[in-house]
């Protein structure tokens, strides 16, 4: 392994170690048990790597053409990671996306991944015809609310969902769903919100999610990077959509709408921990994952100024 890369993951490791100082949760080990378990993870993440350009397996559903720039830490390492960072996966968790910068620069990317796959059935695509966007929205918006008090009893600052930041979109063609909503701390100031930018690929016998989260300082710049991933995810030959069998096949109990406005709300994780914390988690947990190049004093410099600024 080159000693750039090893020096971004190091940056990455240092501001897992701040957040896991810095944040105290209901039935966590002391800090030194969470730095440990920090650097487990980062150095299990750098063994484990995959670095593009190359072909990543997601179980036997598909394949992942990982871009070059780009880096693949599998379930295992990943979910590791995800946990230093207090989030949980479930079963349906693949693994991370990461950005990797140029030989000899450095990323400027402050943004993650993350894959899951759905075996939720095959979900007909029919009202993606006629999206109702304020009504998602609407609905969106009570779930969040109504997951508030599930945060608030973790700990967890409420959030509030606040707006489009793309309109659900689906390409029949391609079977692909793109949709991106806005998160802020519900109470007191948030000047820079965070953002899942939601894809997916639908298949014969479930979906594959591709989950990009960033700000929404960057998401415009970030756009066609996500797209960009969403394009090199697609499901194996017998797999694809298209490959259906409506007399054997299971069939999903929602559809497309249910799918962005039902069934997400209830795995906003993600988004919960885009509040978790006064010392604005969010982008605390956006470089921790994601920078693998930045300079973290810098960072830290430019965002807080002072440890004071940071509590």
């Amino acid at each position: 392994m080159s000693s750039s890369l090893s020096t971004r993951l190091w940056s990455v490791l240092l501001v897992i170690l701040a957040l896991g100082c810095s944040v105290g949760w209901a039935g966590d080990p002391p800090p030194d048990a969470r730095q440990q378990a920090a650097v487990a993870a980062r150095d299990a993440a750098i063994r484990a790597m995959v670095r593009g350009p190359a072909s990543v397996p997601l179980r036997d559903q598909g394949v992942l053409k990982l871009p070059e720039h780009f880096g693949f830490i599998g379930r295992k390492e990943a979910a590791a990671v995800m946990q230093a960072m207090g989030n949980h996966t479930g079963d349906d968790f693949i693994g991370l996306i990461v950005p990797l910068g140029k030989q000899g620069e450095e990323s400027d990317g402050n943004w993650f991944v993350t894959l899951r796959y759905d075996p939720a059935g095959y979900i007909k695509d029919d009202d993606a015809r006629h999206w109702d966007a304020a009504g998602l929205l609407k609905s969106l918006k009570e779930g969040t609310e109504a997951g508030n008090a599930d945060r608030e009893r973790e700990g967890i600052p409420p959030i509030t969902l606040t707006r489009w930041v793309e309109v659900p979109a689906y390409d029949a063609d391609s079977h692909r769903l793109v949709w991106s909503a806005e998160v802020r701390l519900k109470n007191g100031s948030d000047p820079d919100p965070g953002v899942n930018y939601n894809t997916y690929v639908l298949g014969r016998e479930g979906y594959i999610s591709l989950d990009f989260v960033t700000d929404v300082a960057s998401i415009e710049q970030q756009k066609p990077v996500a797209r960009e991933l969403l394009a090199a995810t697609e499901f194996n030959q017998g797999k694809r959509y298209g490959d259906f069998n409506s007399t054997t096949d299971k069939v999903a109990a929602y559809g497309l709408a249910a799918l962005v406005a039902g069934v997400v709300v209830k795995k906003l994780g993600l988004l919960a921990l885009l509040a978790a914390g006064a010392i604005k988690f969010w982008k605390l947990i956006a470089i921790a994952v994601a920078v693998f190049g930045a300079s973290v004093s810098r960072w830290f410099k430019a965002r807080f100024g002072s440890k004071d600024t940071a509590a």
